[in-house]
């Protein structure tokens, strides 16, 4: 089967793509990073809130000390919401006659492709450091001299989230819409 009658059978997912609205790309791809992030940031949360309210019976001293995991967790979330911001600010005003230019059709995959790389890094960050997050909780009641070190690790575990948001800005750099004439 050609590449051309792909392209022009009625029911094929690439004629779908090609005649969705570049525009609803890029607000499901802004959705998805603010959303997944969130969602990672919750969920990172709930295991080191979990753990950390658990362990501070046993040693209640370590429950201020531990709240950087937390802020660690909420970190996650504001990478979504900058993210979303960043690429909210991409999105232009197009000539309906330019809507399904290629230019148009690129500058929204573009914005859906780094909303998705943003969201599910962030989804990922948020349980990688919810986790170390939540075993830095239960150390550190048994051992205190164990909490820097095991703070250094949840440092590298929060950088994949930004290794997601710069990547994610990275390609929304491709995001050019067509040219507006006057």
């Amino acid at each position: 089967m050609s590449a051309s009658v792909i392209v022009g059978d009625a029911s094929s997912w690439s004629r779908a793509l090609v005649k969705i609205s570049p525009y609803t790309f890029s607000a499901i791809g802004i959705a998805i990073a603010i959303g997944v992030s969130v969602l990672g940031a919750a969920w990172g949360i709930y295991i080191t809130g979990s753990s950390l309210i658990g362990a501070a019976i046993k040693a209640p001293r370590i429950t201020s000390k531990n709240l950087i995991s937390v802020i660690f967790c909420e970190a996650v979330a504001i990478y979504g919401v900058i993210v979303a911001i960043i690429l909210q600010t991409k999105l232009e005003s197009v000539p309906s006659s330019k809507i399904y230019a290629p230019e148009s059709l690129r500058a929204g995959y573009a914005i859906f492709a780094s909303g998705i790389i943003v969201g599910f890094a962030n989804l990922v960050c948020g349980l990688c450091v919810g986790i170390i997050g939540s075993s830095c909780a239960l150390s550190d009641a048994q051992n205190s001299s164990l909490f820097v070190k095991i703070l250094v690790i949840e440092i590298f575990g929060s950088a994949l989230g930004l290794f997601g948001v710069i990547v994610g800005i990275i390609m929304s750099a491709q995001a050019t819409w067509p040219a507006t004439t006057v």
